[in-house]
């Protein structure tokens, strides 16, 4: 199928597309920053974590449903060009399956939100998503996963 807009429109279209400081990764920061949680941002760790709460030993990871690949409502794979989005997604999810197993092995803990989880119809609960976030930095569990319900 060929697209609809010219090779130089979709490049300005994808350059437009956040890595850091996203809107998801935002609304977190706001409300976990409010309950008095103190973190680093895009702290030079494996995987480089959105958020890197140093005092818990913690790292979280706000990821973007299409680009991680997440099996949920938000991912669907691209008709157009299919054997580049399988090697770039596939290759998203081998790197990021290493950098958390990076993470782990220096003794960090590693958390991660995803976007399912803050917008589309399964999301959560605005207050509960802050919540189970809050209960897991102050816990000692190694691994945390949001998703949408």
């Amino acid at each position: 199928m060929a697209d609809v807009v010219s090779p130089e429109v979709r490049s300005r279209m994808m350059s437009g597309i956040r890595g850091k400081n996203t809107r998801p990764e935002i609304f977190l920061r706001k409300a976990l920053h409010a309950r008095g949680f103190r973190f680093r941002i895009h702290a030079p760790l494996p995987g480089k974590p959105d958020m890197v709460f140093p005092k818990w030993k913690a790292a979280l990871f706000v990821h973007g449903c299409f680009w991680h690949g997440h099996n949920c409502h938000l991912f669907k794979w691209p008709s157009s060009r299919p054997e580049f989005w399988r090697s770039k997604i596939s290759g998203n999810v081998a790197r990021d399956d290493a950098n958390i197993s990076r993470l782990l092995e220096a003794g960090w803990r590693v958390g991660i939100v995803w976007e399912c989880a803050l917008k589309g119809r399964t999301r959560l609960d605005s207050a509960r998503t802050i919540e189970s976030c809050s209960k897991w930095l102050k816990s000692s569990r190694k691994r945390f996963e949001l998703t949408g319900s």
